[in-house]
C-alpha cells in the first residue's frame, strides 16, 4: 500500500517518457502527489458518516502500519536470531503504529489535543 502523497509517483515516469524533461516531470509528480493528498484530506473532513470517515482514515494508516513493520524489522533483523520472533515483533509493531495512527484519524475534531471545539 503507498502513502496518499506517494500517489503522485507514476505519472513522473510516464511524463519523463513523453519528453518534459527532468524538471517538468519532477514538478508533474509533485502536482499529482499534492492533488492527490489534498482530494483525500478534503474527503476526510467533508465526510460526516463514520464509515465514510474510517475508510478514509484507513487509506492514510495503512501505509504506518507497513513503515511500523520495517522500522521493526530493520531494528530486530540482527538483534533476534529467530525468523517466528521477528516476524511476531515486526506484526505487533505494525499493530501498535497502524492503530495508533488509525485512532488519531477516527478521533473526532472536538477531542483532539489543542483544539476547544468553539469557533
Amino acid at each position: 500500500m503507498r502513502s496518499p502523497s506517494c500517489w503522485g509517483s507514476p505519472p513522473t515516469p510516464f511524463a519523463y517518457d513523453t519528453g518534459s524533461g527532468l524538471i517538468g516531470a519532477g514538478l508533474v509528480g509533485l502536482t499529482a502527489g499534492a492533488v492527490a493528498f489534498g482530494l483525500l484530506v478534503f474527503l476526510f473532513a467533508s465526510r460526516r458518516p463514520p464509515i465514510l470517515r474510517l475508510g478514509v482514515a484507513l487509506v492514510f494508516a495503512a501505509p504506518a502500519a507497513v513503515a511500523g513493520y520495517a522500522l521493526v524489522h530493520g531494528i530486530t533483523k540482527e538483534a533476534v536470531p529467530s525468523e517466528v520472533w521477528r516476524q511476531i515483533f515486526c506484526i505487533v509493531g505494525a499493530l501498535f503504529v497502524g492503530v495508533s495512527a488509525l485512532m488519531r484519524l477516527a478521533a473526532p475534531l472536538d477531542a483532539r489535543p489543542g483544539r476547544s471545539g468553539v469557533a
